[in-house]
């Protein structure tokens, strides 16, 4: 009878060890079962983050393609242009109109004239395109995550300031080299022999003296137009269309993108009109500082100097651009930019 009371006891204190993981075997057996399924969440959740980080890659690494493809063929087109627009600002005594400047040009110093600095157009736009697209569509990310329920514009703004300082950076040096390759015939024939030229007169400071107008400039334009271009998308879809973006064929899409960004870029224009006049005027030497190129250029010439050519120039190219641009997101499988914001009077809305 003892015995059986004996075992009854040690039954009765096996099962209270189980029920309250007083057991050292079950605690060893639980340890295994919550750490083996903690590993494999573990390992669910990092393959889900190689997954985001591969995909957000993708996208990324293909708006930035986009970006050097589309700035940089666009700005090597409008060279000529860009030679007019450069002179008519350095030397406006000279050079008083669009006709006078392309005649005086081309008798002076023939035609190759009107290709002078395409390399560096090509190159520093180029650079410029891939980190302004291709940040601006990563900082709209962190923004939206980091500031939800904010108003859109407020997004807009700071994702494209942000990825316009980094831009702006890789542009400079182009940019410096470019301005006295198109006005100094006699500074270098281009990129290759520009760069050291610039780098053996005034060290690493001259590619980037014009750094803060150049800020100014694209600063501004950057802001604006990417935010008039997200509202333009946002407007033609909701108020023209009147259909989801989904429901539209590819060539409707990216006729949206091109009416966008014409308006984006003719509205970009006129914000930095006066800084572009600044960069041009400090990068030539016409003036040591930012205060001295105002003085210099006058508070109305500002606004007024080069702009119908600016007009002329940068609406059609941002244009492109933002064609260029789309067409090779679409060919990768990506959708066309720009938001549509929800509304649901207009959700039912169909062809």
């Amino acid at each position: 009878m003892r015995r059986v009371a004996r075992g009854g006891d040690s039954l009765k204190r096996a099962a209270g060890g189980l029920l309250f993981f007083g057991d050292g075997s079950v605690k060893v057996l639980i340890f295994l079962v919550f750490f083996f399924v903690g590993e494999m969440m573990r390992e669910v959740a990092e393959e889900r983050m190689r997954e985001e980080i591969r995909r957000g890659g993708h996208y990324y690494g293909v708006c930035a393609a986009g970006g050097v493809l589309s700035a940089g063929t666009t700005h090597l087109v409008i060279t000529p242009l860009d030679v007019l627009k450069v002179n008519m600002q350095v030397n406006p005594i000279k050079y008083n109109s669009i006709y006078s400047c392309f005649t005086t040009l081309l008798r002076e110093q023939g035609p190759s004239a009107f290709w002078r600095g395409w390399a560096t157009k090509f190159f520093g736009y180029g650079a410029q395109g891939g980190c302004r697209f291709g940040l601006y569509e990563y900082f709209k990310r962190v923004y939206s995550d980091a500031l939800v329920g904010s108003n859109r514009s407020l997004i807009f703004f700071l994702s494209s300031a942000s990825a316009e300082a980094f831009a702006n950076v890789a542009l400079c040096p182009f940019e410096a080299v470019k301005i006295r390759v198109q006005v100094q015939p006699h500074f270098a024939k281009g990129l290759v022999d520009g760069f050291p030229k610039v780098y053996a007169s005034e060290g690493l400071l001259g590619f980037y003296r014009g750094l803060l107008p150049l800020w100014g400039r694209n600063l501004p334009f950057s802001m604006v137009m990417f935010s008039t271009f997200e509202h333009s998308v946002d407007f033609l879809y909701r108020n023209v269309i009147r259909r989801r973006k989904e429901d539209c064929s590819k060539v409707q899409q990216l006729g949206v993108t091109c009416l966008a960004g014409y308006a984006a870029g003719s509205v970009g224009s006129v914000i930095s009109n006066p800084a572009d006049n600044i960069v041009a005027s400090i990068n030539n030497k016409k003036a040591d500082s930012l205060m001295l190129a105002i003085r210099n250029i006058g508070f109305a010439n500002l606004f007024t100097r080069s702009l119908p050519i600016r007009i002329i120039l940068v609406g059609p190219v941002v244009t492109l651009q933002w064609l260029f641009y789309d067409t090779i997101k679409i060919l990768s499988g990506l959708p066309t930019s720009g938001e549509v914001s929800a509304d649901p009077q207009r959700e039912n809305i169909r062809a």
